[in-house]
């Protein structure tokens, strides 16, 4: 039978030296010298090996006569914990306020200095204090702009300070004007396209703005449903030759998806969803990246859960390469439009980068 991790004091001294987290709530020790008790972790000055003795809880290093360390807190939550705690609590005061708080408001709240706060809510969230209220600010609209007697009314209810900046911000905040996100989309032009590619059915729609929907499947009235329930109320305009063009080179896309595609794209999400895809765009044709990866890559180290939700929302196949990201034991899984089609497209990307790479070794060796 192997032995418990830290079961003896040789084991837990070398955890302390290490100051190894892991060890953090199994065992805890005191210092004589200073007549205080501490985490494994604490980064407090190393004490020497005489000064110290080990605890099984903190309950008896207290009944030994020592106190908590006022550094590293063992009487408290640990500080992961803590901290996550804290920008819950952020999250909430930013939810609950009817006006943009700023940023020495909210670190005050949580009682640490606005520097410290910031580089802790990015760590957490992947997105600022800034970008995540705005886009509370945003959720919030949409749920009131249904409700509200009036437009100007749900921008104010929101916690926007001024009209004029928003109308001048809502295309980025509702991809439209927010008179036709009330109506639904009414009023708003989706031209659209259903055709068919090597992979199955596929649609194809586009506002003003750019490519705003690229949707695979088996069922061509299934993709146009989806569609439609985005936008209820949208005038939408099928069947026009001229945008067959775009299809046809969307389709391009997907049979050779190293092409890259250079039509302009309306990309609608929250802040963080559209950091993810940025993210996700910068990845080359022919490599792969896991999940948490991804979440290093747009600052949320223990992100990968958000990251996958993220690309779970993603509604423009290919363009965007969510096929790109795999589990962290490389398997393909969790595709918005089946494993079977990523799989296509990573095949199909690795053999146009194995085709490239030899065509670049021939002209070297010319």
């Amino acid at each position: 039978m192997s032995q418990t991790p830290y079961a003896s004091d040789e084991q837990r001294w070398a955890a302390v030296q290490q100051r190894d987290a892991n060890a953090d709530g199994v065992f805890y020790y005191s210092v004589r010298s200073t007549g205080v008790y501490c985490r494994p972790s604490c980064g407090a000055r190393p004490a020497l090996r005489r000064n110290v003795a080990f605890h099984d809880s903190r309950e008896a290093a207290e009944q030994a006569g020592f106190r908590p360390c006022l550094r590293c807190k063992p009487d408290q939550p640990p500080l992961a914990e803590r901290q996550r705690a804290m920008v819950a609590q952020a999250c909430r005061l930013i939810a609950a306020a009817e006006s943009e708080l700023d940023l020495d408001t909210l670190a005050a709240a949580v009682g640490v200095s606005r520097f410290h706060f910031h580089r802790l809510f990015k760590a957490h969230t992947g997105i600022t204090p800034k970008a995540y209220a705005a886009a509370e600010r945003a959720r919030r609209l949409q749920d009131g702009l249904a409700a509200a007697p009036s437009v100007t009314e749900a921008i104010y209810a929101a916690g926007f300070n001024s009209s004029g900046r928003f109308y001048a911000q809502s295309p980025a905040v509702l991809g439209m004007t927010p008179r036709a996100f009330r109506a639904g989309g009414s009023g708003a032009e989706i031209r659209f396209a259903i055709g068919a590619c090597s992979l199955g059915a596929i649609l194809v729609a586009s506002t003003a703005r750019g490519i705003c929907a690229i949707l695979m499947g088996d069922d061509p009235d299934a993709l146009a449903r989806d569609l439609q329930d985005r936008f209820p109320q949208a005038e939408l305009r099928g069947a026009e030759p001229d945008y067959e063009q775009v299809v046809a080179r969307v389709v391009a896309l997907v049979e050779a998806p190293g092409i890259g595609l250079d039509l302009p794209l309306d990309v609608r999400g929250t802040a963080f969803q559209q950091r993810v895809w940025q993210a996700l765009r910068a990845i080359p044709a022919g490599s792969t990246v896991s999940y948490t990866e991804l979440a290093e890559r747009v600052g949320l180290p223990n992100g990968a859960r958000a990251v996958a939700g993220a690309c779970a929302a993603n509604a423009l196949a290919v363009a965007v390469p969510c096929h790109r990201v795999v589990r962290n034991d490389g398997a393909l899984s969790g595709y918005r439009w089946g494993v079977e089609r990523k799989a296509a497209l990573l095949e199909r990307e690795g053999v146009q980068r194995g085709v490239m790479e030899h065509e670049e070794a021939l002209s070297e060796e010319r």
